[in-house]
C-alpha cells in the first residue's frame, strides 16, 4: 500500500522560513509528479507547486519565494519556503502520481497534510 507522510510544518513569523518533506513508502514502481498544495480555513485547496524529475510549476502567489525540488532515490519530494506571509497559513498536502505493484497503473495519492501557521 502506497503512503505520503509528510513533515516540516510549524508557527513563523512573517519573513520567516520553513521548509516541508514529503516521503512516499510502498509498493512503488516510479512516481511521476510530484507536488504541494494548500487549504486555508474556509478556501478551496490550491496548487502552491508541482515538478517532475527535470520541470517546476509554481502558483504566481508563490513564485521567488518557495522552491520545490525532489530527491528521487529518497522517494521524497521538499518545499523550501521563504519570505512567508500570514496569506500563506493553511495545510499543506503533499500529491504523488505514482505507479505500484498493488494497482498497476498511475494513480493520485495525498498526503495527511501539515499545518504551517504565519503569523507574529
Amino acid at each position: 500500500q502506497v503512503q505520503l507522510v509528510e513533515s516540516g510544518g510549524g508557527l513563523v513569523q512573517p519573513g520567516g522560513s520553513l521548509r516541508l518533506s514529503c516521503t512516499a513508502s510502498g509498493s512503488i514502481v516510479t512516481i511521476g509528479t510530484m507536488g504541494w498544495y494548500r487549504q486555508a480555513p474556509g478556501k478551496e485547496r490550491e496548487l502552491v507547486a508541482t515538478g517532475t524529475s527535470d520541470t517546476t510549476n509554481y502558483a504566481d502567489s508563490v513564485k521567488g519565494r518557495f522552491t520545490i525540488s525532489r530527491d528521487n532515490a529518497k522517494k521524497t519530494v521538499y518545499l523550501a519556503m521563504n519570505s512567508l506571509k500570514p496569506e500563506d497559513t493553511a495545510v499543506y498536502y503533499c500529491n504523488a502520481v505514482i505507479y505500484s505493484t498493488q494497482i498497476q497503473r498511475f494513480r493520485g495519492y495525498w498526503g495527511q497534510g501539515t499545518q504551517v501557521t504565519v503569523s507574529s
